[in-house]
């Protein structure tokens, strides 16, 4: 299967890289996502099999200051994707997040849950969704959260970091969710791709993330367990580290219709030792 993935460096398309090496990969300089139509045209001169979105504006703090930007790269984009390939017939995968959850309550957000995003991020991923559903082609869009890898910056590597000068740190404990390693979620997008191929019935929104729900204290506290450094975690409510954007408190997400696509909720636990040893921070 010829598939097309726009992003190069990112998390995700790291790993798709090393899973998908044939894949062609559009980075930020052969395919801006600030200019949908460029994107579109993009599909249309390579006419792949299969397309995957793993591209995206993620800084969630600064889009509250840039909600234009934001919703032009995760929202209007992705619709322009979403409709070449609805025209030339061929599979969308693409990435979303919990951020469209207002993250109320302490049960799991279904698929199908109503969606009420806190800020500009959520706002503009939602806008994405809405856009690829639109275009009415064969499409799977998969929330996942808490991304993290052994690449770029993320909640692992910060900890990590951290620990080498410190022995005591506060940290969020009223945020539950799934943290989720780019490398499965990688797997679970090739998955979708093939499957709707041969079965565009398949076509929906999915939950993908790490399972158990945990919070980022009882994460940290993980992440150093594991890799054997003695650091003390303090629970500390989410209104005492305040950031320009709201997070979802309950991020929690109910995965069960991924056996629709033959994928399995993954141990973040175990996909956890697998980027330490990557880094070399196993104990």
């Amino acid at each position: 299967m010829s598939l097309l993935v726009f992003g190069k460096t990112g998390q995700v398309a790291t790993e798709l890289a090393r899973r998908a090496p044939e894949a062609t990969f559009l980075g930020r300089d052969a395919a801006d996502l600030s200019d949908p139509a460029a994107c579109a045209a993009a599909i249309r001169a390579r006419a792949p099999e299969a397309v995957i979105n793993a591209a995206a504006y993620t800084a969630v703090d600064r889009a509250e200051d840039e909600e234009d930007l934001a919703t032009t790269i995760n929202g209007a984009a992705p619709g322009a994707m979403a409709a070449a390939c609805a025209a030339l017939g061929i599979p969308f995968v693409h990435i979303s997040t919990d951020y469209v959850f207002d993250g109320a309550g302490t049960a799991a957000f279904a698929p199908d849950a109503p969606v009420a995003p806190l800020g500009t991020y959520g706002r503009s991923k939602l806008a994405g969704e809405e856009a690829v559903r639109a275009a009415g082609g064969a499409h799977v869009i998969l929330r996942t959260s808490w991304v993290v890898s052994a690449h770029g910056g993320n909640f692992v590597k910060t900890m990590l970091r951290l620990s080498e000068t410190r022995d005591r740190l506060t940290i969020v404990a009223d945020q539950i969710g799934g943290p989720t390693a780019a490398g499965p979620i990688a797997q679970a997008c090739l998955t979708a791709a093939g499957r709707l191929t041969t079965d565009p019935n398949l076509a929906g929104t999915y939950h993908f993330s790490g399972a158990p729900d945990t919070s980022w204290a009882d994460f940290a506290r993980e992440i150093f367990r594991q890799s054997g450094r003695t650091v003390e975690v303090v629970d500390i409510p989410a209104s005492e580290f305040p950031t320009p954007a709201k997070r979802p408190a309950n991020s929690r997400m109910d995965c069960t219709t991924l056996t629709r696509l033959g994928i399995d909720r993954p141990d973040w636990r175990m996909d956890l030792t697998e980027i330490l040893t990557e880094l070399g921070a196993r104990r």
